[in-house]
């Protein structure tokens, strides 16, 4: 016997048909001989309806007041899901994330799990129900509902496998794994057997959506096995584990990009110590992560430009905090742009061969799609590009790498 969490998304349960689909495929894994614990979003839809009723209220919502509002979406889902499991013969128990134990920090909407207690979980578990937990959703320690940012179900159920110390953790999409590409822009896009979990974090947070970055980061920082699968059909998925001998062989595993981004140029800041630290530390502040940064050499020693990228959902609210500090600095002024999109490859085999960023380059040269900004890693090479350029970048890259082939 062994014990299984389950994740399923929004598309998994976005409607009765779809919930009753699900509490099956759960009922199947239990009489399996095996332990249960389900993690589920709001249904497909409810979380962007919900901040719409907001903004109808309030321009600014207040973020406490959102945490307590989109929390509920999952709610719904979590009670509908046990009902249906129960409904198949089999002992169902719905929690909300207060009832599971999931401690976060204080920052709402997007907080930080610190710790899941789980006893009441663990004692249902053993008792042989199946768990039926809401994802994206946390309680402080002063009992301040929170809720854990974008796709913070995924981040529900690592963290839950991790908690109840569970054999693996199984993500249902409606994809069935992880592709060297988006396939509809690439048909010929590949599923991938195994990937590694440094490659998944990038992939990610460089655009692909099919698992939450900080869930990645969180499976990869206490190596919680995680197999990303379809709600939809049997087929097997793709392993998220750590690196071994055949990833290393491969140089580029997969190609991503992120039409969510925004840049920020700064024009004519003086050119002396201090400046990007006053700069990004107020946006810091601010939780807004920064992504690439570029700052120009000045020729005279007087005055250079610096831009940077941040999520194009903080982009207006970077560019105000940004022309605040501009102002103070004597810069002479601030641009945003809001056209743009990063394009990456991605793949631990760039560790031991050279040339990649080279032939990503000379690739795009080709095809007329110029360059703004560059940023590498190890095992990445991004580029900002124009968005109308995006799907043109990701079919050649595609194409040039040879992801094809298996």
């Amino acid at each position: 016997m062994g014990l299984i969490v389950q994740k399923y998304g929004g598309t998994s349960v976005a409607n009765i048909e779809r919930i009753k689909a699900v509490a099956e495929r759960v009922v199947r894994t239990a009489k399996q001989g095996n332990k249960v614990a389900v993690v589920v979003s709001a249904m497909s839809g409810e979380t962007d309806k919900l901040i719409g009723l907001a903004h109808q209220v309030a321009s600014s919502p207040n973020e406490r007041e959102m945490d307590i509002l989109l929390s509920s979406g999952e709610r719904v889902t979590t009670a509908l899901t046990a009902m249906a499991i129960e409904a198949l013969g089999h002992k169902a128990m719905a929690f909300t994330g207060r009832q599971m134990g999931i401690i976060t920090d204080t920052v709402h909407t997007k907080a930080r799990i610190e710790k899941i207690t789980g006893e009441k979980a663990r004692k249902a578990l053993d008792e042989g129900y199946i768990i039926v937990v809401a994802g994206f959703q946390g309680i402080t320690e002063t009992d301040d509902v929170t809720t854990l940012g974008r796709g913070g179900s995924d981040l529900s159920a690592v963290a839950i496998a991790l908690a109840l110390n569970a054999d693996v953790c199984e993500i249902y999409t409606d994809v069935d794994g992880v592709y060297t590409t988006d396939p509809n822009i690439v048909p010929e896009a590949r599923k991938l057997s195994k990937i590694s979990y440094e490659e998944m974090f990038e992939l990610a947070s460089l655009g692909a959506k099919v698992l939450q970055t900080r869930s990645v980061e969180f499976a990869m920082k206490y190596e919680v096995p995680v197999v990303v699968r379809s709600s939809f059909n049997d087929n097997p998925g793709t392993l998220v584990t750590k690196e071994d001998e055949d990833m290393e062989k491969v140089i580029v595993s997969g190609v991503a990009y992120d039409k969510n981004q925004a840049k920020i140029t700064v024009i004519g800041v003086p050119d002396m110590p201090g400046i990007a630290s006053k700069l990004f530390k107020e946006i810091a502040d601010s939780n807004i992560v920064v992504d690439m940064i570029v700052q120009n050499i000045s020729s005279d020693g007087k005055a250079t430009d610096i831009s940077f990228t941040v999520p194009k959902t903080d982009g207006k609210k970077t560019l105000k905090i940004t022309e605040g500090i501009a102002k103070e600095l004597g810069a002479k002024g601030v641009d945003l742009r809001e056209d743009i999109a990063k394009i990456s490859v991605v793949g631990v085999g760039m560790r031991t061969h050279s040339g990649v960023a080279a032939h990503m380059f000379d690739t795009m040269a080709k095809h007329g799609i110029n360059i703004m900004m560059i940023s590498t890693s190890e095992i990445k090479v991004s580029c900002i590009i124009g968005v109308k350029y995006t799907e043109l970048a990701v079919r050649v890259l595609h194409d040039a790498f040879g992801l094809e082939k298996a």
